[in-house]
């Protein structure tokens, strides 16, 4: 009966002595609980700095293609520089001229000024 006495008390002490000692899985857990949250915050800040970074390149992306649009001027057919041509010879005015060819007084002009040379 003493082993049995002295185990029992044994283990009264050790439960007593888990109780005074500090729990060490608490702080690990305390420390593995605060490095998730910076990496958390840290990760939030990174993804809203890359976010302001690409609205600014995708605003300077529509700033350097907008100068680049070009106005092509429309080709005319060889046949309605013909007409024009021949109208002009024929006295018509340019505003005449433009409102029979469907295209524009610059558009004759240019026609005209073409043909001449």
């Amino acid at each position: 009966m003493d082993f049995s006495v002295i185990i029992m008390i044994i283990g009264i002490l050790l439960i007593i002595l888990s109780f005074l000692l500090k729990d060490t899985n608490k702080k690990v857990e305390a420390e593995v609980e605060e490095l998730s949250f910076s990496l958390y915050q840290e990760t939030s800040a990174l993804k809203r700095r890359l976010k302001i970074i690409e609205e600014e390149l995708l605003i300077e992306s529509t700033k350097i293609a907008s100068p680049q649009t070009h106005i092509k001027k429309p080709v005319i057919h060889e046949i309605i520089k013909s007409q024009v041509l021949e109208l002009y010879k024929q006295g018509y005015s340019l505003k005449e001229i433009s409102s029979r060819s469907s295209l524009t007084v610059e558009e004759v002009q240019s026609v005209i000024g073409g043909g001449k040379r």
